[in-house]
């Protein structure tokens, strides 16, 4: 409906002569009376601009009227961010989780070459000062009766606002991969995080602190040690329906350090529905005798965001 009324509205003011001293139309009054009772301040823009362009000669009038429109939007948003901190105080452990769902198949290249079933799951917390995010993800393939790849890695990481762009984080992750070598490893982190970009469209964030390293090695002894994690994760909403995502973490410690990358690029299907392809990349410094260094692996999968 407002679609169709900013259509009229530019169709008469194209019609309009700039020069001519016709008063300011009550429809435009209305428009602009609708953008401020709904709080959206885009359609005021577009409203005002094609005004001005239309009847410069009324320049004060609407002045005024948008000088009360937009202290009636800044009212209401003042309004909603309460309500929404009013609900965040309340929500219980279990209220104000949100996340996204993959289903797909994988193609690795390294230790083996072959393809798969790539299952995965994301959940988010936000609240006021705190964000919870736990994540798992299984590439898993069997054939002739035998498990030929079985991937998985599960994480939990809590982060502690200290302002607007510097956090406090924690991360406790586990993670198998036969193929190359680890029957289980655990790793634990803090540190501080600082979000370098937060815009509507970009988020780019950085992090570091020690780490504990506890690795269970395929026909090797187990090994624990302290490490160093760097991390860094960033997101574009290059368009309303393209995505580009990036991950990328390193764990530093003596004897083996663990490099990893992953580039995404996520579609808007309809709906819920993304598609999404990935590209990972897996270093590990001193893999295990007979093992590749360096593994890869493409992720094609069918995502659902869920609230």
């Amino acid at each position: 409906m407002r679609s169709l009324c900013l259509t009229g509205l530019a169709a008469g003011l194209a019609i309009a002569s700039p020069a001519s001293a016709a008063p300011l139309p009550d429809g435009v009054r209305e428009l602009i009376a609708q953008a401020a009772e709904k709080g959206d301040a885009k359609a005021l823009d577009t409203v005002l601009g094609l005004a001005r362009s239309a009847y410069p000669e009324d320049e004060d009038e609407i002045a005024a009227l948008e000088s009360e429109a937009r202290a009636e939007i800044a009212e209401l948003v003042a309004i909603r961010e309460t309500e929404q901190l009013e609900e965040l105080r309340r929500a219980g452990m279990f209220d104000n989780w949100s996340g996204r769902g993959q289903l797909g198949g994988f193609y690795a290249t390294g230790s083996t070459e072959e393809a798969g079933v790539s299952v995965g799951l994301k959940l988010v917390r936000e609240g006021i000062d705190w964000r919870h995010r736990i994540s798992g993800i299984v590439d898993w393939r069997r054939s002739d009766g035998d498990t030929t790849r079985e991937q998985l890695g599960l994480e939990y990481e809590p982060n502690y606002n200290l302002s607007d762009r510097l956090f406090v984080y924690g991360l406790a992750g586990i993670e198998r991969d036969r193929f190359q070598g680890i029957d289980n490893r655990i790793s634990a982190s803090g540190g501080l995080g600082y979000r370098l970009v937060d815009t509507d469209d970009m988020h780019l964030a950085i992090k570091g602190g020690p780490a504990w390293r506890r690795t269970d090695r395929v026909d090797a002894e187990t090994t624990e040690r302290l490490a160093g994690l760097a991390a860094l994760t960033f997101n574009w909403d290059v368009s309303e329906r393209l995505s580009l995502t990036q991950d990328a973490d390193a764990y530093i410690e003596d004897g083996n350090s663990t490099y990893r990358s992953e580039t995404g690029i996520e579609a808007d299907l309809s709906g819920n529905l993304l598609a999404r392809i990935a590209y990972r990349v897996e270093h590990e410094s001193a893999p295990p005798a007979g093992g590749e260094a360096t593994d890869t692996l493409t992720r094609i999968t069918i995502v659902y965001d869920f609230e």
